[in-house]
């Protein structure tokens, strides 16, 4: 019966209808890897952009020996960076520390800021400590939407030595970033981040306010 059920998302994904396509990617879910991306593998080059977004990110989901090479040849060399920075946020779900130095490369090298975001943040899903002086670069960046993925990875990767630099984004104008900043102090115990913590709990932004109380509380855990 289980077969059956894998030949009919498979003949789903022949489907003319893109709904059809996506909806047959969603009932892989809870199929295990080694038959579920044969099945993703499909629909890789799709013609409907959403459809190959959403089987990208299902490989970061199923990981087997083909996922990985596949992953960094959609983000080496696929002229869309949509889906370049999607193959880089999925190499980070996939956690193979080899997608390290492919993701480097793409934070500073590719000319999209969405790659560099993606790229940044599965640098910290990697938890590699390596990443160091590549996050702490992304904090001079100018789009703030990097600042914030390298404020979170560098708590990921537990950087304590980057907290007096992170200090400096306590008083931001941006409150997503005091909001970063609040959830990545949680991971880096020091003096200096209970005093700052201390202060966020008083932000003006109660989502600022009670993200620095929850890591307060895994601190003291």
């Amino acid at each position: 019966m289980f077969s059956a059920h894998l030949a009919d998302i498979s003949a789903q994904l022949e489907s003319p209808n893109a709904r059809d396509r996506m909806l047959a990617l969603v009932s892989l879910r809870d199929v295990a890897p080694d038959d579920a991306v044969p099945l993703i593998e499909k629909v890789l080059d799709d013609e409907h952009l959403p459809v190959r977004s959403m089987a990208i990110f299902a490989l970061g989901l199923k990981p087997t020996a083909a996922c990985y090479p596949i992953l960094v040849k959609l983000l080496e060399t696929d002229p869309d960076y949509g889906i370049r920075a999607d193959a880089a946020g999925a190499l980070g779900y996939l956690e193979d520390p080899r997608a390290f130095e492919p993701l480097v490369r793409a934070f500073y090298e590719d000319t999209e800021w969405l790659v560099r975001f993606s790229a940044a943040v599965s640098l910290g899903n990697l938890k590699n400590p390596q990443a160091y002086d590549v996050l702490m670069r992304a904090l001079d960046s100018r789009e703030s939407v990097l600042q914030q993925a390298a404020i979170a990875a560098l708590g990921e990767i537990q950087a304590t030595q980057a907290v007096d630099r992170l200090l400096e984004f306590a008083q931001s104008e941006d409150w997503w970033l005091r909001h970063r900043l609040a959830e990545a102090l949680g991971h880096l115990p020091s003096p200096k981040t209970l005093s700052a913590l201390n202060y966020l709990t008083k932000d003006a932004n109660p989502q600022v306010a009670e993200a620095a109380r929850l890591s307060l509380q895994r601190l003291a855990t």
